[in-house]
């Protein structure tokens, strides 16, 4: 049977931004979930956002109530938030990245394991009705040979976007990279990766890129984007074509890829969507479509990418997983270290779970 009470759950919401106000309107809207607290490292931050509901400043304050976490912090604290959360034995529900570097992802997975508490990374892009027509569509033509994301956007953020090394890898890519995986049901193994800035940028850091990733089929993957282009936007959610062995699709983003109708997904949506499957997933005792241990690979080819554009060579994942391993071994605690040392490789540990 399911550990989880009947009715609805009860959440945490940790995080009084941009982000954490997105998830509590899902919350709002969604049958399965009431809020249990808001967290916010600024107290009348979190009380505002609450709006009546319980605040604290910390999570060990309110975790007794809560059934599982949100985790809408900003990535820099995505670490420490979730290993709090999952050492209290909540499950958690986190927005991208699930970290900042590799040897924290493995960490976080083993530490997943170590506690029995699931962690799963949003990644509210899978929840896209229209992307599931699209996989759907691939299905009756045979192996996938090419798969291709054009992504042309020029918004201007402001903040601390502008001022990164590799803004669209970091903070966007990687929706595009977990949906690759998703499409081809398979797993990158390289990366060759070009990353610049046109003169005209107002970011400081490489806006634009041009990315190609082997998968194990041997498909090729090739991300092709820019966030200083002006005119023509694609959707957000970029524009895609399968090359098969018996055709061609081909996805706007936006609209069902056979019919060209239905209207764009809203980031509400998206996020409600992904709410509605973790609740599902902790109801069954099963593990979350994107949880930490599927999700760690898509980090990866966001880090690996960044890896080639600094050092202008091909990046083998495999390489920079072990390596990442290691360095996790070296710094976590005793129990999660036992864990990390267990593993006959990352690639195994990951895909057991």
């Amino acid at each position: 049977m399911s550990p989880f009470r009947a009715g609805s759950l009860r959440t945490v919401v940790v995080g009084a931004g941009a982000m954490g106000t997105e998830w509590l309107r899902a919350i709002d809207a969604s049958p399965d979930v009431e809020l249990a607290a808001v967290v916010d490292l600024d107290a009348s931050a979190a009380a505002r956002a609450a709006r009546g509901a319980p605040s604290a400043t910390t999570l060990d304050e309110v975790a007794a109530d809560a059934d599982f976490v949100v985790d809408a912090t900003v990535p820099a604290a995505h670490f420490a938030v979730t290993a709090s959360a999952l050492r209290l034995g909540l499950p958690v529900l986190g927005e991208k990245p699930l970290a900042e570097t590799l040897p924290q992802a493995l960490t976080l997975a083993a530490l997943s394991s170590l506690t029995g508490a699931p962690f799963a990374v949003s990644q509210s892009r899978r929840f896209e009705p229209h992307l599931t027509a699209f996989k759907s569509s691939l299905g009756s033509l045979g192996p996938v040979g090419s798969l291709t994301t054009e992504f042309y956007r020029g918004p201007r953020f402001g903040g601390f976007r502008e001022t990164m090394a590799h803004p669209l890898l970091l903070d966007m890519a990687i929706h595009a990279f977990d949906t690759a995986r998703y499409l081809l049901d398979d797993e990158p193994v390289s990366v060759y990766c070009d990353a610049y800035n046109p003169a005209w940028s107002w970011y400081a850091g490489d806006a634009s890129v041009n990315a190609l990733f082997r998968f194990a089929s041997g498909a090729r993957y090739s991300y092709l984007a820019s966030w200083c282009a002006t005119g023509r936007d694609t959707s957000w959610n970029g524009s895609w074509r399968a090359v098969a062995e018996r055709g061609t699709v081909l996805w706007d983003g936006d609209h069902d890829p056979a019919s060209g109708s239905g209207a764009p997904n809203t980031l509400l949506a998206s996020i409600s969507g992904s709410l509605a499957a973790f609740v599902d997933a902790l109801r069954a005792g099963r593990r979350p479509a994107t949880d930490v241990h599927r999700n760690v690979m898509s980090l990866a080819m966001v880090l690996c990418a960044v890896e080639s554009a600094d050092t202008g060579a091909p990046v083998r994942l495999d390489e920079s997983l072990a390596r990442a391993h290691a360095a996790a071994v070296q710094a976590a605690a005793p129990d999660v270290g036992d864990v990390l040392r267990s593993w006959p490789s990352v690639r195994e540990a990951l895909a057991r779970g």
